[in-house]
């Protein structure tokens, strides 16, 4: 291992210069056609506290829309809250047993 000794200009020139770059290239990646707004995999993984399996099941049945580029996997925020709410069902009362019920008719309404 050697030691490089370099001046203070220099050296304050080298972070500045790496400051604006870094910059620069945060920008980019936000402003790029808004893919900080998007999740991945992981992220709806995480926020679902699902397996990737499970996750996949989702797509390949229609129930999650998703955009992929090349082999990376990306899901709309609204597009995921839209499917939570798809699946949610509320619970009303405690049956004789003492544990909660799911409302069905709010889900399934009865046909006519």
């Amino acid at each position: 291992m050697g030691i490089v000794l370099i001046e203070r200009k220099v050296w304050e020139r080298m972070l500045e210069t790496f400051s604006e770059l870094t910059g620069k290239v945060l920008k980019l990646t936000e402003s790029n056609i808004g893919m900080k707004k998007w999740l991945d995999n992981e992220d709806v993984c995480r926020m679902l506290n699902i397996s990737k399996r499970t996750l996949q099941s989702y797509r390949d049945s229609g129930k999650l829309a998703f955009s992929q580029i090349n082999h990376k996997i990306y899901y709309k925020p609204e597009d995921v809250e839209a499917f939570c709410k798809r699946n949610y069902f509320s619970i009303r009362q405690k049956n004789s047993y003492g544990r909660f019920e799911c409302n069905w008719n709010d889900r399934y309404p009865a046909k006519h």
